[in-house]
C-alpha cells in the first residue's frame, strides 16, 4: 500500500454533515449518482466498479463513451486494486502530491472496467484533498466502494462547476449535491501519464 501524506490543505468550507455523507455513499453502493466537491471543481461520482452506474454518467453529461473517467480513490485505498507495474517515480509523486490536485495515468489491473478507461489499458487516478470529498470516499470505502469515478459534474461541453448552485442549474434538485462552498481551486487537476519510462 502506498503511504500518502494526509495533510490537507486548509479549505474554508462548511462543515462535513455525517447524515449526508452516508446518504451520498448509500446512493452510490445502490448505484446512483452524487455531486460533491473537490478542491478543484464538483464531480459527478459513481461507483467506478459498477458499469450500469457509470453508463448513468454518460448519460446524464451526454459524455462520448470512449472518453476514460478518473477514480477518485481514498487515502487508504490498496492502489494495485487500480493499477499495476506502477514506477518508482509515481509513488514519488503520490507521496509528494496526493492528497492534491493531481491525476495519474497508470497501467490498469486487471478487474479494471473498459468502462473507465474507454478501452485503453491505462486508468487515471486521484486521491483529493478536499474535506468533503475525503469523508465520502472514506464512508465508500467502509461500505465495499474502493473508488468513485467522477468527472466533472456538467454536461458534456459545458463549464466545470465549482459551486453546488451550478451543479444544481446544470442538472436539477433530484442529483443529490454535497454543498460544500466554492471549490478553492476552480480548475481541472493536472494529469500526468505515468505509464511509461518516464513521466508526461
Amino acid at each position: 500500500m502506498t503511504a500518502f501524506n494526509l495533510e490537507t490543505a486548509s479549505e474554508s468550507s462548511p462543515p462535513i454533515n455525517p447524515a449526508l455523507i452516508a446518504e451520498a455513499a448509500q446512493r452510490l453502493a445502490q448505484g446512483g449518482l452524487v455531486a460533491f466537491p473537490t478542491e478543484t471543481v464538483y464531480g459527478l461520482g459513481a461507483d467506478a466498479s459498477n458499469p450500469q452506474a457509470i453508463s448513468k454518467i454518460y448519460a446524464l453529461k451526454g459524455r462520448p463513451s470512449h472518453h476514460p473517467l478518473i477514480v477518485h480513490i481514498a487515502p487508504q485505498t490498496e492502489l494495485n486494486y487500480w493499477a499495476i507495474n506502477v514506477p518508482h517515480y509515481a509513488h514519488t509523486l503520490m507521496k509528494t502530491f496526493w492528497p492534491g490536485p493531481l491525476s495519474l495515468i497508470l497501467p490498469r489491473a486487471p478487474r479494471v472496467s473498459d468502462w473507465i478507461t474507454g478501452g485503453q489499458n491505462t486508468v487515471g487516478l486521484r486521491c483529493p484533498s478536499h474535506p468533503h470529498a475525503q469523508a465520502l470516499l472514506s464512508a465508500c470505502a467502509k461500505a465495499g466502494i474502493y473508488g468513485v469515478a467522477a468527472p466533472s459534474a456538467n454536461r458534456f461541453g459545458h463549464i466545470s462547476p465549482t459551486t453546488a448552485a451550478h451543479v444544481t442549474e446544470e442538472f436539477g434538485p433530484q442529483l443529490l449535491v454535497i454543498d460544500a462552498g466554492p471549490c478553492t481551486i476552480g480548475i481541472e487537476s493536472t494529469i500526468v501519464d505515468c505509464s511509461g519510462m518516464e513521466p508526461v
